[in-house]
């Protein structure tokens, strides 16, 4: 018997790609394969989606800028018919004290996955881009057809260099089917609470931290400046469930092997299309958890957009997807995780 049709996923062990596998093996036919070196998360996620979908996946441990590997891998596994492009670094204030790191591993593992999916005649590509590559602009919502404002970290100039490179791929070569898939901030947890985010390093995106310091990991978490020209001086930023996401990779697969793509490099951004600042974030959090967080006001931090958030139509109308959960449940869950977490520790 001939196994399945394939989904190729780097960085299956990370937040989005464990989520993203968890959703194709419970909804859809396709089997799935992941590549992961564990830089940033830990082989244990491997255990947690066999715990919640009753399914093991192949990983390969294989550094993606290492080509060689990276071939013997893709000569391996036979019917991959699409790889989802998770596997990067992107901790904002990492890429600005050390963006050669970041260069080299973005732009390298990018450009080697790409030129197998050429060599294995693979159609169709998705790639995790970030809101990060629109910059701080003042035309708000960001619409997909905003240009790119000047990137403000590392980080987010090799998303833009990233998407530049898609769309010479796709241009160049016909057969390539690209969707650019624009994040703006995941966070929260599988509704389980038997798989999260786990920051394997001192967390910086904000949910986190904020359980972390609820917890007690942190002992005081820090607001990275009140002085934002925004509602309450702090930064604001569009938060999207992070499971909201993982469905969105499914409605771009369909939209590409259902040939309802309009050119062959395609970009959507993914988010709710609703602004929440940080102070909010924490009052919602607050809220829910019924603890007051303990938290002071700090300098802004090198790198920090001041504020962001989507114009949501086109990955309404075009991929057929919306957003299923409210920023109270975002938290709950993310809380949820965390509690998880403590008990298993």
């Amino acid at each position: 018997m001939e196994a399945g049709k394939k989904i190729l996923i780097t960085g299956g062990a990370g937040y989005i790609g464990s989520h993203t596998i968890i959703e194709i093996l419970e909804n859809t036919n396709y089997d799935v394969t992941s590549i992961d070196n564990f830089s940033n998360s830990s082989s244990k996620t491997f255990e947690r989606i066999k715990q919640i979908t009753g399914k093991e996946v192949i990983n390969y441990n294989c550094d993606l800028c290492n080509k060689v590997e990276l071939e013997k891998i893709f000569e391996n596994e036979n019917n991959i018919i699409g790889v989802i492009h998770f596997a990067a670094f992107k901790l904002v204030p990492e890429s600005v004290e050390h963006p050669n790191k970041y260069y080299h591993n973005n732009i390298n593992s990018l450009l080697n996955v790409l030129e197998c999916c050429l060599k294995f005649d693979i159609p169709d590509f998705i790639f995790s881009s970030s809101c990060s590559v629109y910059g701080n602009i003042s035309e708000l919502p960001v619409k997909e057809t905003t240009p790119f404002g000047k990137a403000e970290s590392p980080y987010a100039y090799t998303k833009q260099v990233g998407e530049e490179i898609l769309k010479d791929y796709a241009k160049a070569n016909p057969q390539l089917h690209v969707i650019a898939l624009r994040y703006f901030n995941p966070v929260g947890a599988h509704i389980s609470g038997l798989i999260g985010e786990i920051p394997l390093n001192k967390p910086s995106n904000l949910v986190p931290v904020i359980t972390q310091t609820a917890i007690g990991k942190i002992k005081q978490m820090t607001v990275y400046g009140n002085e934002y020209k925004t509602r309450d001086g702090t930064c604001i930023r569009d938060y999207i469930h992070v499971t909201d996401v993982a469905i969105a990779h499914i409605k771009a697969l369909s939209y590409l092997t259902d040939n309802k793509n309009k050119s062959n490099f395609s970009i959507f951004n993914l988010g709710t299309g609703t602004g929440v600042s940080v102070l909010e974030a924490i009052t919602s959090f607050e809220k829910i958890a019924g603890i007051k967080l303990n938290y002071k006001i700090g300098k802004m931090r090198a790198g920090d957009v001041e504020a962001i958030y989507s114009e949501t139509t086109l990955s309404k109308n075009e991929l057929d997807w919306d957003t299923r959960f409210s920023l109270d449940k975002m938290m709950e869950t993310a809380w949820t995780w965390e509690l998880n977490l403590n008990k298993e520790n």
